[in-house]
C-alpha cells in the first residue's frame, strides 16, 4: 500500500528558510501546476508567462518572490527563487522506489568485483572482473558493470544501463535507462577504399554529481579517456564521441551530437538538436541555441545561433528561393558596384578637364 506524503506549510517554510503567509498547520500533500493544482497541494510561479493562472489557482499555496506575492491574495511561500524551492521540495514528494541492499539472487557479481555491502544489484545485472561498486550505489535490474569500470558513492543506474570496460563513474551519478558509456568510437583508417578498424583504447572518465539521460551514448577514448566533468547535466539520446571533453555544470538537452575530441567548457548551456564537428573548441560560458551546427571553434562566452527560425510554409519557400538566387545576386552587385566606379571615374576625370 503507498503510504500518503503530506507536510504541513509551516514545516515547508522552515526548510526553505522562506516566509510563510497563511496558516502553517495547512496540510499539503503533492505539488502541481498553477492551472491544475488542488487545495491541498502546492504550486509555484517560475515564469511570467504563466502569472495569469495566479489569481484563479486553487492552490494551498504558492511558491512566490516578493513582487509576485504583493499582488497576490492566496496563501505564499516567498523566496528569493521559487524554481529552486520548487526543486528543493520536488524531492520530498518522489515516489521512486528505494532499492534494499544486498544482491539480486539473478545477478551475476565476478568473484574478484568488489561491491560494498549496503549497494544494491539488481535482477539479472552483470558485474564484471575488477569492477568496483561503492557505498549506497544502486544498479538497476539488467545492468552490465564492465571489467574494471567503478562506480563512486551514492550512484544510481536504472535498468538497462550498460558500462563497458574502464569506465569511471564518479559519486552522486545518475544514469538513466538505455544508456551506454564506454562503447567503441567511431575510428576506421581508409586504405585504397577498405575501412581497417582503429581499436579504442582509451576509456571514459565522468565527474561528480553528472546526470545521464536515457538512450544517451558516451563512446570511449581512442588513446586517452573521454571526459565529462563534474556537475553535467546530459539529456536523452546525446551522443558524445570520442575523445570529447565536456566541462563542469555544462548541460545539453535532447539529440545534441558532438563530434570527436572536441573540447567544450564549463557552464555551457547546448540546446536541442545541436550539432559540433570535431576537433574544435568551445570556451567557458557559451549559450548554442536548439538545432545550431556549430562548425568552427567559439572564443568568446555568449550566445550563437544558425539556421533559420519557423515560419509559414509559403514564407519559407519564397525564402529558399532567395536562398537559392544569393551567388548570381551577389554577382550582379559586383557587377554593378565596378559599372558605378566606371563611371564615376569618368565623370571626376571630364569635370577636371
Amino acid at each position: 500500500m503507498m503510504t500518503t506524503l503530506q507536510f504541513s506549510l509551516g514545516q515547508l517554510a522552515e526548510r526553505l528558510g522562506a516566509t510563510l503567509r497563511g496558516a502553517p498547520e495547512t496540510v499539503v500533500r503533492g505539488l502541481a501546476s498553477l492551472q491544475d493544482a488542488g487545495p491541498d497541494q502546492l504550486s509555484f510561479l517560475a515564469n511570467a508567462q504563466y502569472r495569469k493562472h495566479l489569481a484563479g489557482s486553487r492552490a494551498a499555496a504558492v511558491l512566490l518572490n516578493a513582487a509576485d506575492a504583493e499582488g497576490y491574495a492566496g496563501a505564499a511561500l516567498i523566496v528569493a527563487n521559487p524554481y529552486l524551492a520548487y526543486a528543493q521540495l520536488s524531492h520530498l514528494f518522489d515516489r521512486k522506489p528505494r532499492a534494499a541492499a544486498g544482491v539480486h539472487p539473478t545477478a551475476s557479481v565476478a568473484a574478484d568485483a568488489q561491491v560494498d555491502a549496503s549497494a544494491s544489484i539488481g535482477a539479472y545485472a552483470v558485474i564484471e572482473s575488477g569492477a568496483q561498486v561503492a557505498a549506497g550505489v544502486t544498479v538497476g535490474a539488467h545492468c552490465v558493470v564492465g571489467a574494471r569500470s567503478a562506480i563512486g558513492e551514492g550512484g544510481w543506474l536504472a535498468p538497462r544501463v550498460t558500462l563497458y570496460h574502464d569506465v569511471r563513474i564518479g559519486k552522486r551519478v545518475v544514469i538513466q535507462s538505455g544508456a551506454v558509456i564506454g562503447g567503441e568510437g567511431f575510428g576506421f583508417a581508409n586504405e585504397k577504399g577498405v575501412w581497417q578498424k582503429i581499436a579504442q583504447i582509451g576509456g571514459v572518465s565522468i565527474g561528480d554529481d553528472v546526470e545521464i539521460g536515457a538512450n544517451t551514448t558516451i563512446d570511449r577514448g581512442a588513446l586517452a579517456d573521454t571526459l565529462i566533468g563534474n556537475g553535467v547535466k546530459l539529456d536523452n539520446q546525446i551522443m558524445i564521441a570520442h575523445n570529447v571533453q565536456v566541462g563542469d555544470n555544462t548541460a545539453m538537452a535532447g539529440c545534441v551530437g558532438i563530434s570527436g575530441s572536441t573540447k567544450i567548457g564549463k557552464n555551457c548551456m547546448i540546446a536541442g538538436g545541436v550539432g559540433m564537428v570535431g576537433h574544435i573548441e568551445v570556451c567557458d560560458g557559451v549559450f548554442v541555441t536548439g538545432m545550431t551546427m556549430v562548425t568552427r571553434s567559439i572564443t568568446e562566452p555568449g550566445s550563437y545561433s544558425s539556421g533559420t527560425a519557423m515560419q509559414p510554409a509559403a514564407e519559407w519557400r519564397k525564402s529558399a528561393a532567395r536562398i537559392r538566387q544569393l551567388d548570381d545576386m551577389a554577382r550582379r552587385l559586383q557587377q554593378l558596384e565596378k559599372q558605378l566606379v566606371a563611371v564615376t571615374s569618368g565623370a571626376d576625370t571630364s569635370s577636371d578637364a
